[in-house]
């Protein structure tokens, strides 16, 4: 006979429930479905989308919302945006289902790649000194890659945020200044190298040199940082929760 203490029993039964509640939910109606002689077609489904919906209005109503409750897929136009919105600096690019950020491609001075990468072992350090360093950017990912064209190195940044796009670049000034580091961006042709002080002349060569995407897709579309780590959060504090029902 099994001398389980009432605690473990409690959380096995809560877990066996949620398991079979889960079961059921997915093998219910999808045995149903297969079952049936009337499953839409995904090509005909994918078809009427295309006729009957304004997808870019649809998903703007989503990002206002923060509707993630579907993926999302999102074509974008070549300039970058649907239509011209003009911004501080420019015209204001759309959020997307993966958010805000950009992709800059720039040539680097001849001779500065090492002093490049050596630039992402800074950065590296100063996240390990403090994990929050970086944090006024409402950064989700940052990408660096370096490639050659010919006898030319070209640097590629790709990151995604929640902020738009001419504030991320102006956070990114001030947050140098504040840090004393400078940017890896004096290392490519053609920055100013009088960034500190003159804003404009760093939003324009960022924007000069900015390749819109023309696909943006998300699992879990138009959720921020901030938004993520908070559902973590929980599922954190409810599995410690489920751990002292044993």
């Amino acid at each position: 006979m099994s001398k389980e203490q009432p605690g473990a029993t409690t959380r096995r039964a809560f877990l066996g429930t949620a398991t079979v509640a889960t079961a059921a939910s997915l093998t219910g109606p999808m045995a149903a479905a297969d079952q049936s002689t009337d499953r839409p077609d995904p090509a005909r489904t994918i078809k009427l989308a295309e006729a009957n919906v304004d997808v870019p209005e649809q998903l703007a109503a989503r990002a206002k919302a923060g509707d993630w409750t579907t993926p999302a897929a999102m074509a974008i136009p070549k300039e970058g945006y649907f239509k011209p919105e003009q911004g501080r600096y420019g015209p204001i690019f759309p959020k997307t289902p993966a958010n805000y950020g950009f992709t800059i491609i720039a040539k680097i001075k001849p001779g500065r790649e090492e002093a490049v990468r050596a630039y992402g072992k800074t950065i590296e350090t100063a996240i390990a000194g403090d994990p929050h360093v970086l944090a006024p950017l409402k950064l989700h990912y940052l990408r660096w890659v370096l490639f050659n064209i010919g006898n030319d190195t070209y640097f590629m940044y790709q990151g995604i945020f929640d902020t738009d796009f001419d504030k991320y670049t102006e956070d990114a000034v001030a947050l140098f200044k504040k840090t004393g580091v400078d940017t890896v961006f004096e290392n490519l042709e053609g920055f100013p190298m009088d960034w500190k002080t003159n804003t404009p002349a760093f939003v324009k060569f960022v924007r000069e040199h900015q390749c819109p995407s023309f696909l943006e897709y998300g699992e879990y579309p138009f959720v921020s940082a901030d938004e993520i780590k908070k559902a973590l959060k929980l599922k954190a504090t409810f599995s410690t929760m489920l751990d002292q029902m044993q």
